[in-house]
């Protein structure tokens, strides 16, 4: 056999390992993503905003609340416990970020002026009378650009352990879902990375919720199997990569916010240090009403989630100057205060 006939047949040996390791893996893929389909199925209701369609659920009744959920993250990190613990005296919506969870993100490379003018649709689309944002993680990002871009389309905002500046390297946890090629990103969601983070879950969770725990049944019933899916993934790593277009320049105009805003950051937040993206607000937005809950980790919904039903109600009543016993219920005062 020649060496060029054995180059040809090493080569066509190669491929067809290839083939069949990458046919292996979109098996596994779709089998992980099935069972997660089949233990945590779209359970909200649906509306068209922008040709996303928009997956998202809602209860109460009264002034509207609007909680956009983090990077990687879905309406599951809102709805429990948070607006289970909330009360049914507003009216409370939380959705799947366009390409998060069971919405669907046809277009668009998900930098946070095309999330901030898709939220301000979903506002016309829903008819909501400029509800209060709140925003955790991302979706904090997302809430302050909202603000800046459509501040006549919101009364205030209530951010949870929110991002708020830029940073000029990734995260070494967050590395391998900085993928900037889009098609690379797709084969990748489609292949490794859904059998990739089953794995690596334990690790994963213990990061986003350290130093505290997370709820026995967070797989389940507190839907986190909805992001094994290789769209949510895919939407994930199109959202980090994003953030190198404009999250800086936003940055710089966060003293043209004339809108009521509160911020409450963990001391203890592994995932966002709470000193850069926390307290450095203070000389940034005019009385900010900043809260600070000691020992807790980036996901103070599930840890403190009564402290946080009271910030947020707090907020609200700033934003929507009520009076009422029950919007009224947490202190307006807009002091800085320590849990």
């Amino acid at each position: 056999m020649s060496l060029v006939s054995l180059l040809f047949w090493l080569v066509v040996a190669a491929v067809s390992i290839l083939l069949l390791v990458t046919g292996y893996l979109m098996h596994v893929t779709r089998r992980i993503s099935r069972q997660a389909e089949k233990l945590v199925p779209a359970a909200g209701q649906r509306i068209t905003v922008d040709g996303h369609d928009v997956h998202y659920v809602e209860s109460g009744a009264g002034r509207p609340i609007l909680m956009i959920h983090g990077l990687g993250g879905h309406l599951h990190h809102m709805r429990r416990p948070l607006m289970e613990a909330f009360g049914d005296d507003y009216r409370l919506i939380a959705i799947d970020r366009p390409g998060s969870g069971y919405s669907t993100r046809p277009r668009g490379d998900g930098r946070l002026s095309q999330q901030a003018d898709f939220i301000a649709h979903l506002i016309d689309a829903m008819q909501l009378e400029r509800p209060l944002v709140v925003g955790h993680s991302l979706g904090g990002a997302i809430a302050l650009a909202t603000a800046l871009r459509h501040p006549d389309k919101i009364s205030g905002l209530a951010l949870i352990s929110p991002l708020t500046h830029h940073y000029s390297e990734v995260p070494p946890e967050f590395a391998p879902l900085h993928i900037p090629n889009p098609v690379l990103r797709r084969l990748i969601a489609n292949t490794v990375a859904v059998p990739m983070s089953a794995r690596n879950a334990p690790r994963t969770l213990d990061f986003v919720f350290g130093p505290q725990k997370p709820p026995i049944d967070f797989a389940v019933a507190g839907g986190a199997l909805a992001g094994m899916r290789p769209s949510h993934i895919y939407a994930t790593s199109t959202d980090l990569v994003a953030l190198r277009h404009d999250l800086a320049d936003f940055e710089t105009r966060y003293g043209e916010i004339e809108l009521p805003v509160g911020i409450l950051f963990g001391d203890k937040d592994r995932v966002l240090d709470y000193r850069r993206h926390g307290l450095s607000m203070r000389d940034k937005i005019d009385d900010l009403d900043l809260e600070i809950a000691e020992g807790v980790g980036h996901m103070p919904q599930y840890v403190v989630t009564g402290q946080v039903v009271a910030f947020i109600r707090r907020i609200a009543a700033r934003a929507f100057q009520s009076s009422t016993p029950a919007a009224a219920s947490g202190d307006a005062s807009g002091e800085t205060k320590r849990a």
